[in-house]
């Protein structure tokens, strides 16, 4: 993990466990049938948006000696030769790409710049009946089921795999889903469940008010 302090991990999964907290104890009285999962859901986020410990490589075709490879610091930056700080995270790398050219203006001798993302921090937080509850930080895309085994896997002495909860970001509100993993823990075929940035994942506890 390429970005993070430990106060700063501690930080964000506290954050995690509030959000979760206020997510959850207000669908005490719901039902924990599992919800419609559709395939735009279970599938890994196409959409790429630069995030602070992200490293990218920023190309000039007809200015070499301008080419950088840098990680986004935690202010969301980076640093440019010529042009100082320039605003990355939150950013597609096309749209950084534009950004780079309206700031250099007229200071490039061809009008072209390269962004590709070379490595990034994917980190969902896994609460409840696991092993190791915290947070897990991949460099790749992970399924639900990946990210619960990466926790030390579930306490089968206390989990309920019927109503395995994920809470999603969507807008301004959190979103969701109730999913079923006791088929696929008894080898029974299921369509993987790929997690998004910032997912909390929640195994909660046979017989429990929630």
């Amino acid at each position: 993990m390429r970005q993070t302090t430990t106060d700063v991990g501690r930080a964000s999964f506290a954050w995690a466990v509030l959000t979760l907290a206020l997510v959850v104890m207000p669908s005490g009285c719901q039902s924990h049938r599992p919800t419609f999962i559709s395939p735009a859901d279970a599938e890994p986020d196409r959409t790429i948006v630069l995030r602070e410990g992200d490293v990218v490589k920023v190309t000039f075709p007809g200015s070499p000696n301008l080419n950088t490879t840098q990680q986004i610091r935690r202010d969301g930056n980076i640093n440019l030769a010529l042009v100082g700080d320039l605003k990355a995270s939150d950013l597609t790398p096309s749209a950084l790409e534009k950004e780079i050219l309206k700031v250099y203006g007229n200071q490039l001798l061809a009008p072209e710049v390269t962004v590709s993302l070379e490595s990034t921090a994917f980190s969902v937080f896994v609460t409840g009946m696991v092993l190791r509850p915290g947070k897990v930080t991949s460099d790749r895309p992970i399924t639900l089921l990946e990210a619960i085994m990466e926790s030390g896997g579930f306490d089968y002495t206390r989990a309920n795999l019927k109503a395995v909860r994920v809470m999603r970001r969507d807008g301004e509100r959190m979103k969701t889903f109730i999913i079923d993993l006791k088929p696929v823990m008894a080898g029974g075929p299921a369509l993987p469940f790929h997690l998004r940035p910032s997912d909390i994942v929640y195994v909660p506890e046979r017989f429990s008010l929630f």
